[in-house]
């Protein structure tokens, strides 16, 4: 079945708006509540004591990665008409982050793996079992900064690809295209300079939220009419 342009635009819309509820709740319900950075024992002890709802954190976390595989599908459809090829090699960015967004998610996975390893407790004893946990809870967010680079890219040529549209209103194609120079310097200076937080994504990454509203209510609109 050939989606149309509305079509395309509202499957990207909804599942882009699916996927901020759960990775909202995953971050800030879920992870936030259990995850001390600072405090190995007790961030152990929360999630020893809250394993389903880490269980549930973690699943939250793959439906994002699965939604974020029709989005990418939804916008190649979507801006195909601009350029098929860069709107090719945008999905692609996008299928790329998602792939490093599942490896860094294993690492969670391995946490429970460790908290239900009475052979591992025994031979290294509680402290070291501690560590094991909190360097894959960290190695989860240092895998996941390495898609944070792929995914400024995705956000840079989707906001070249609706800058060009002309079924797009233009200020969509610019923020997006600021959303992704904010990821590209954001991460690029926590590789080569982590000691400086420079959170411009924070305050300046805020073009995708925004195209998908649009997406849900305007997206391909005007096309469908001509």
């Amino acid at each position: 079945m050939q989606l149309s342009l509305r079509q395309a635009g509202l499957t990207a819309g909804w599942g882009l708006l699916l996927m901020t509820f759960f990775a909202l709740y995953a971050f800030y319900y879920v992870f936030e509540n259990l995850i001390v950075p600072e405090d190995v024992n007790t961030t152990v002890e929360n999630i020893m004591g809250n394993e389903q709802q880490f269980r549930i954190g973690i699943c939250s976390y793959l439906v994002v990665i699965i939604l974020d595989i029709l989005v990418a599908w939804a916008l190649y459809v979507f801006l195909k008409p601009v350029n098929s090829n860069i709107s090719l090699l945008t999905a692609w960015f996008r299928l790329i982050y998602s792939g490093i967004y599942a490896v860094a998610l294993a690492n969670y996975f391995k946490v429970l793996e460790f908290l239900n390893s009475t052979e591992l407790l025994s031979e290294s004893g509680r402290n070291g079992l501690n560590a094991e946990i909190m360097l894959s809870l960290n190695a989860f967010n240092d895998t996941w900064a390495i898609g944070f680079a792929f995914f400024g890219l995705h956000l840079f040529l989707l906001g070249y690809l609706a800058f060009k549209a002309d079924y797009v209103p233009k200020i969509w194609g610019v923020l997006l295209l600021i959303a992704g120079l904010s990821y590209l310097i954001d991460y690029f200076f926590r590789f080569l300079f982590p000691e400086v937080n420079l959170p411009l994504s924070t305050y300046l990454g805020w073009g995708e939220p925004v195209f998908m509203f649009w997406l849900l209510f305007k997206g391909g609109k005007s096309v469908q009419k001509k």
